[in-house]
């Protein structure tokens, strides 16, 4: 089971350096998933890319918030 993914809420209490290192690993782990949907690895885990693509948007939501 995936780990619990913070809400937007609790993004605006971490640094900037932690977001964009976040922001890294949600695009690293989005295009592991799409990778492996492609290729026919198992099973398409469509809700993985979702949550991901979800989750990106969460933290740069703040990311932006922050630099406005």
């Amino acid at each position: 089971m995936a780990a619990k993914r913070p809400k937007a809420r609790e993004l605006r209490t971490i640094s900037e350096a932690e977001l964009r290192a976040q922001i890294d690993a949600l695009r690293q782990e989005l295009w592991e998933t799409r990778l492996k949907a492609r290729s026919g690895a198992g099973a398409p885990q469509v809700h993985q890319m979702r949550d991901a693509r979800r989750q990106l948007a969460r933290v740069l939501t703040v990311s932006r918030e922050r630099a406005s």
